[in-house]
């Protein structure tokens, strides 16, 4: 028999840095203690309601959903005066009436109450009140808090209000005692109330944790809610140990005396009734607009998608052949079927809005595997041609929503999302979808740290100790890592640090807005789901997967993706200045240019590729030279692939150097594609179907299935496929050994359609890189304007592409960067700080109306100095905007008072209408005298740069460190861009300028530095400690050119340095004399090798003799090389003079320097 006590008071993680339940322990030990029934009361939400309902009826236990709401002191719209009280109360749900109440109760105080909490009023409750049961709260309830203030009458009044609202059977008196200070006082007064009222009284226990033993670990987590320590005694904190999940027999010791409000506890479950429908779709419906493409009055959904499709078809085909109407039957009759005609219809409506407005917009993942979304132009990957499977996307046999991606220019998103709130019902049907956020294992190391005062080095230690693996946990990192353990084990701090941090990780963290999903609606949300509101953002309190698994609500996934903003800018360009009109969805596929480029790792600004050594590092050796080697990138590049070998073994059998295999011949038609390798899922499926004999909805059942690895489906399929593949005439050996050999791979496998999908992006970077490169790049600094360090990284590259990149002027620069010639590119002014884009407006429309400007006092008596004020003018300055004008920066920068005064001048004449045609005698200012500028000395080069770099955060018309580059590049055994790719620990050695120094203290008060080195590549954060400060303090000076010495180290995965030494570049010289000789190599490729070259290479050779022997290293084609060795006689001295004279010679990077 059931015990009869049940919690109805219980916060899970849900409530967010406050409650340390996760609702699976809250479930599990309700079912331990021999409970039927837990309620789920949440702070101010119901985020977690869903979950735990349908963990709690799987485990037959009875869940009561409701929340602990914050109430208003007045009305939740008046939102003034700071922070005010509010008072908590206790809501659950009795019916479905009751539930869906509590989801307009629980939206209402985010969208309309939210005011530092989400609050509702008694107006509102008053209004929703039906179905809901109310118990009067914690200590912070309005009743207590009268109470607590010895108004024993005003909480009379609050409780008759309650009773008025809820009726005398639906509202109760709740009754705590977890030996807090008082409490036992408002127990005996709330007594006194309910039988002033005629009130019944419940029993609860606000649980918070689970066991009494996670008191200091909920302690902490309040801690780092409120971001203080656990030392400090003036915080906030819940003073006892007993906020935790008790037995019935604890309960019972603690209110014995009061056997009614234990008992009510169970009525109220028993009462509680909530059955909720989580198999039903609430797809909106579709209402084409009378100039719908294909649309004519009178025609259903069903036809009109139909006309869509074949109109499509015809344009990306030319006519519809069997193999397309056959498979456009066939998705058509599993998407009637499966009642999602209106879903194709919305999504391809939005797509159609975004194409119309010229917003790139791209469907991927497994919604690439539609011929539908193809003709529909939701997808631009022929299914078809690529084998794509519909199965893997919609699969009649497992109805699910389908799930469609779609990607937008970042700039042209939120467009859409408007478009679509606008189209489909606004905010009530129409919203964005909640995150969470989880305290992962460094995370919550970091998080405990801090609340236990631990010192930052220390705790930083441990937290680097942490492998860098995908959802790794502390109790993995304590078995992978022998010192991480050794460190626990050895301090009693670190061990209680461990203790905490295991009890708090993986609780979740935050709430904050997913960065694409978007759900929508046939009715208001609020009849499904409670709303919330992060900023000016309105969106679900349950997470996607809730939304279209449970509640059956469209989704989609709105992403705004750069690449794509940058794909139209250079479009864009490529077309005014060239012409040329490019359709990016209709780009040849076979471009040599193209896979060139890709073949030689470069990269730089190709969408994916980008982004790391390894990917490149795949390309150089993949030397793809079709799409389809192109493909399959997104699916090796993963960390699977790349440790089981599968990878290296791939690209062997690309280039022959490995046999192709096949353990049956109907094998090869389907993994020729991939050299006999498992690679996609849909891989797997088509053996399954083909051999096994499953149809492709069974095959995408399995495909599923092995991903889960559930043994007992799994030997129910084997037995299929084995009986399939036998009638197929394979024997069962064979079989056997293929069914394990697509389990093995499963883990590995990747949705094909995914990966076709990015693989066209990336090809479509990479053909506007190599066949308009000035113009692709121009565009890529143009998204990237607001970013100094990816302008770093893109400037380098048009260097080296020979691509030069202009200072930015106020005669020819716009906001964005622009194209002057074939090589050449001007700096934008929207990347120069302080500059608004209302201050580049003002510039530009001066200069449009009236010409170029003769003089900067001409600019300043043009643009309205409202907008252009002082600040932008100093950028202006500092940046080099000015410097085709007469004069020179010191000067502008000098005489800027002046400017400003003769500029307000005019502009205050021209706003009132003063033409000043015959001069200034009505002036009491000589404007005359004031057209010149101050005598002062020219800024130095040093000087020059250190403005730009403040101005624009990089270097544009020079470089401070271009006098040092061959020394850096000699000396240095690492780039800044380099760094990442190095183990922790590695010893580096790296040359560049000092830049953003930080001299500050420990929590401990001991000293340490913080600063960045820039060389020719980018930028690296560095630090020194306390212990190698004092010794280098001195040689830490901003703008000074040095090398640097230390380890790498991993700061949430950004690389660094932990320097140790700094050396100047003529210590360098000095130290390198001293060492053995290094072996110089220069570099030949086979197509330089003439005569001029090599009686060059002995002219520089026998002017510099020296230590250091000569290899050359002959590059010849078919990627082989031969080396070999110099005469002794030309043995050579690495200096500046053979650095500059063979790059000059051959080439940049032609010669480097290795140990000998």
């Amino acid at each position: 028999m059931k015990n009869n006590f049940v919690h109805l008071h219980v916060h899970s993680d849900y409530s967010l840095l406050d409650g340390a339940c996760r609702i699976n322990d809250l479930v599990d030990k309700t079912k331990a203690l021999n409970m039927k029934s837990v309620a789920l009361t949440d702070h101010g939400n119901m985020f977690g309601a869903i979950g735990f309902y349908e963990y709690a009826r799987q485990n037959d236990v009875k869940p009561i959903l409701g929340f602990e709401a914050y109430v208003a002191p007045g009305s939740r719209l008046t939102k003034e005066g700071g922070k005010q009280k509010t008072y908590h109360l206790t809501l659950l749900a009795e019916n479905l009436d009751g539930y869906r109440n509590l989801l307009k109760l629980s939206s209402s105080s985010y969208l309309e109450g939210f005011y530092y909490k989400p609050r509702i009023d008694k107006e509102f409750l008053s209004e929703h009140s039906k179905g809901v049961i109310c118990l009067s709260g914690c200590m912070q309830s309005e009743i207590n808090q009268n109470l607590l203030n010895n108004d024993y009458e005003k909480a009379v009044g609050v409780a008759s209000q309650y009773k008025d609202i809820f009726g005398i059977d639906n509202f109760y008196l709740e009754l705590q005692n977890n030996r807090i200070e008082r409490q036992d006082e408002l127990v005996k007064e709330a007594l006194k109330i309910s039988q002033d009222l005629g009130l019944n009284t419940v029993a609860t226990n606000d649980i918070h944790y689970m066991e009494s033993d996670d008191y200091a670990a909920h302690d902490t987590l309040l801690c780092i809610n409120t971001r203080k320590s656990i030392h400090d005694v003036k915080r906030m904190r819940l003073s006892t140990n007993e906020f935790y999940f008790k037995s019935q027999e604890q309960m019972e010791k603690t209110f014995g005396d009061l056997p009614d409000a234990l008992m009510n506890t169970s009525l109220i479950a028993d009462r509680c009734n909530v059955e909720l429908d989580l198999n039903t779709m609430h797809l909106p419906r579709f209402h084409p607009r009378e100039d719908s493409l294909c649309y004519k009055p009178g025609m259903t959904n069903k036809q009109h998608l139909r006309k869509l499709c074949e109109h499509g078809a015809i344009e990306l085909y030319g006519k519809i052949d069997k193999v397309t109407s056959d498979r456009l039957d066939h998705e058509l009759g599993v998407i009637e079927e499966t009642n999602f005609v209106d879903y194709f219809l919305i999504v391809w409506d939005f797509i159609d809005y975004a194409i119309k407005e010229q917003i790139p917009a791209i469907a991927r993942g497994s919604g690439a595997g539609s011929l539908v979304a193809y003709l529909l132009g939701i997808s631009n990957i022929d299914p078809i041609k690529y084998d794509l499977l519909f199965e893997r996307f919609l699969n009649a046999e497992r109805l699910s929503m389908p799930d469609l991606d779609i990607d937008f220019c970042a700039e042209g998103r939120d467009k859409v999302i408007q478009y679509v709130r606008k189209r489909y019902g606004g905010d009530s049907n129409v919203a964005q979808i909640i995150t969470f956020g989880t305290m992962k294992a460094k995370a919550v190391i970091r998080d405990v740290g801090r609340a236990m005062d631990i010192p930052l080095p220390i705790v930083d230690k441990v937290a680097k100790l942490i492998p860098p693996t995908l959802g790794i946990t502390l109790k993995d990192a304590l078995e992978e890592e022998p010192e991480l353990k050794a460190m626990r084990d050895g301090d009693p701090q670190i061990l209680e640090l461990f203790n905490i941090s295991t009890k708090l990780e993986g609780l979740r963290r935050h709430a904050s807005t997913h960065a694409a999903g978007v759900v929508v609606s046939d009715e208001p949300l609020t009849n499904y789901i409670p709303l919330a509101k992060n900023k000016d953002t309105v969106i679900t309190q349950y997470d996607g997967e809730t939304l279209v698994e449970k509640i059956g609500l469209l989704k989609a996934d709105f992403l705004g993706v750069r690449k794509f903003t940058v794909i139209d800018k250079a479009r864009l360009l490529i077309k005014a200045t060239t012409g040329t009109v490019i359709n990016i969805n209709k780009l040849p596929i076979d471009d040599k240019k193209t896979y060139d480029l890709l073949s030689r790792g470069d990269v730089k600004g190709v969408f994916q590729v980008e982004t790391s050594r390894g990917f490149r590092d795949l390309l150089m050796k993949l030397k793809p030279d079709k799409f389809e080697d192109v493909l399959p990138l997104v699916a090796l590049y993963r960390p699977g692939p790349l440790g089981s070998g599968m990878v290296d073994t791939f690209i062997n059998c690309r280039h022959g150097r490995e046999a192709v295999k096949y353990l049956h011949p109907m094998l090869e038609p389907l993994l020729k594609e991939t050299y006999g390798l498992i690679v996609y899922q849909e891989q797997v499926m088509r053996i399954a179907n083909r051999l096994g004999g499953f149809s492709l909805n069974e095959a995408d059942n399995l495909r599923k299935a092995m991903g889960k690895k559930k043994p007992e489906v799994m030997a129910k399929f084997k037995v299929q496929f084995l009986n399939g593949a036998i009638e197929n005439k394979i024997p069962k050996n064979v079989a056997e050994e293929i069914f394990g050999l697509m389990e093995y791979f499963a883990g590995y496998g990747f949705n094909k359609s995914h990966s076709a999908a990015y693989a066209m992006v990336c090809y479509q970077t990479a053909y506007l890189k190599a066949n308009y490169p000035t113009q692709y790049m121009t565009a890529q600094m143009t998204c990237e304007k607001q970013n100094n360090l990816k302008i770093v990284d893109y400037m380098h590259e048009c260097n080296r592409m020979g691509i030069e990149l202009l200072p930015p002027s106020v005669n020819e620069s716009y906001s964005d960067f622009t194209i002057v010639s074939d090589q050449q590119v001007r700096f934008g002014l929207g990347a120069i700080k302080n500059v608004g884009e209302k201050a580049i407006e003002s510039i530009i429309e001066a200069r449009e109306k009236d010409g170029e400007f003769t003089t900067i006092f001409d600019f300043c008596e043009r643009v309205d100095l409202r907008l252009v004020n002082k600040q932008v003018i100093e950028s202006l300055i500092k940046s080099g905007c000015f410097d085709s004008l007469p004069g020179y920066r010191s000067q502008f920068f000098e005489g800027i008072d002046t400017l400003l005064k003769v500029g307000a001048k005019s502009n205050k004449d021209r706003r009132m209408g003063q033409l000043n045609l015959f001069g200034a005698q009505e002036n009491t200012i000589d404007l005359n005298a004031l057209h010149s500028l101050p005598e002062t000395e020219k800024w130095s080069e040093k000087q020059l740069l250190k403005a730009e770099k403040e101005a624009m955060g990089l270097y544009v018309s020079s470089h401070p460190l271009k006098r040092y580059k061959d020394a850096i590049e000699h000396y240095s055994d690492i780039t800044t861009g380099e760094l990442s790719e190095k183990p922790e620990d590695a010893e580096v050695l790296i040359g560049g300028i000092i830049d953003s120094i930080n001299r500050t203290t420990t929590k401990k008060g001991k000293p340490i530095a913080y600063f960045t080195i820039e060389d020719m590549e980018g930028i690296a954060k560095c630090v020194i400690f306390s212990k190698k400060l004092a010794s280098l303090n001195d040689q830490l000076q901003a703008d000074e050119v040095v090398f640097v010495k230390g380890k790498v180290g991993f700061r949430d995965t950004e690389a660094s340095i932990r320097v140790n030494e700094i050396i100047t570049p003529e210590e360098m010289e000095k130290l390198i004399e001293n060492k053995s000789p290094k072996n110089a190599i220069i570099r030949l490729k086979y197509a330089q090798i003439n005569d001029d070259i090599l009686s060059g290479l002995k002219e520089i050779l026998s002017a510099n003799k020296g230590p250091c022997p000569v290899f050359i290293k002959f590059e010849i084609p078919g990627n082989k090389t031969v080396i070999i060795k110099a005469s002794d006689e030309y043995s050579v001295s690495l200096n500046e003079n053979v650095f500059s004279g063979i790059r000059n010679l051959i080439g940049e990077g032609c010669l480097v320097s290795k140990s000998a």
